[in-house]
């Protein structure tokens, strides 16, 4: 067998590489190729070198992706793999995702009470998300939110030290590095995932069909169909960092199940939604947010377009 030269970019955390990992074996799995021969090159990104400001100050999800995407384009990886929820809506033409795996777990867990009705008074909890603050703010006026960042260890540290009360995950990421009895799942109905949640991607040169035919072989036609009608939503409503925004997409039969919501910074108001779309419509997701946007109050329409 010819010696395989394929290589994956990867952030350097432990939760990116365990992805990376994952990709990696995908591959020569589906391929028939002999472990170990997919290489994971590690890119240090902007949003791992900063992390004592909330992303949306300092640049938004692109400091997740910006030197993969040099790396990527430079031709000194093959492919590089994401968070899904960690990639912005709009991506430069000559990137394409070409492929994720089965979506995990999407929804959060809640580390530090049982449930976010059992917080005490006033908590701190920790999070830098727009989203879960103002999921928090809706369902507890009363609590404190503290900006946290880093890795998921260290935010499990901050938390066990006691510098915030409680702090939220994603179950994807803590099953994914072997830690699936820690937190409380919460359940879509009580805070929507973020867009693309649980779900890996993987990007390639949108010139080169070789790589992108490799990865077919590893692609999860339903998870693509819907975080791709997630994305469609997210890019109509023209949000950024700073947007408080949740959209969920499960494929039952030939449709799309789809519920998302848009909110104020302080959780105060809400809009929310529930449809049905046939399979691939992507046109469904954005009309859909394009209404929400116009229905919506100025205190909402600020945080998007």
């Amino acid at each position: 067998m010819a010696e395989i030269n394929f290589i994956i970019g990867s952030r350097g955390s432990p939760l990116a590489l365990a992805q990376a990992r994952m990709v990696a074996a995908a591959l020569e799995q589906a391929h028939g190729w002999q472990p170990g021969s997919v290489t994971i090159q590690s890119v240090e990104t902007s949003g791992d070198r900063i992390q004592d400001r909330p992303l949306a100050e300092v640049g938004g999800k692109a400091l997740w992706t910006k030197e993969l995407d040099m790396a990527l384009l430079a031709g000194e990886t093959h492919c590089s793999v994401h968070s899904m929820k960690d990639v912005e809506s709009e991506r430069p033409e000559a990137l394409a995702i070409a492929a994720m795996l089965p979506r995990a777990d999407v929804r959060d867990r809640l580390i530090g009470a049982g449930s976010i009705a059992q917080l005490p008074q006033a908590a701190r909890v920790g999070s830098s998300s727009p989203r879960r603050a103002a999921q928090l703010w809706r369902l507890r006026p009363d609590l404190q939110v503290v900006s946290i960042r880093g890795n998921v260890d260290t935010r499990l540290a901050k938390q066990a030290a006691g510098e915030v009360d409680a702090t939220l995950l994603a179950a994807a990421g803590l099953i994914r590095l072997g830690r699936e009895d820690v937190g409380t799942p919460i359940e879509p109905d009580e805070m929507l995932p973020a867009p693309g949640q649980g779900a890996i991607g993987i990007e390639c040169r949108t010139d080169d069909a070789t790589t992108a035919t490799l990865l077919l072989a590893i692609d999860h036609i339903e998870t693509r169909q819907a975080v791709l009608a997630e994305r469609a939503f997210c890019r109509a409503l023209g949000g950024t960092c700073h947007s408080p925004v949740a959209a969920h997409a499960k494929l039952v039969g030939d449709e799309v199940q789809f519920a998302c919501e848009i909110l104020s910074e302080d959780g105060r108001e809400r809009i929310c939604r529930q449809a049905r779309f046939a399979v691939g419509d992507f046109e469904g997701p954005t009309e859909l947010a394009r209404r929400m946007l116009a229905s919506a109050s100025p205190a909402i329409r600020s945080l998007f377009g």
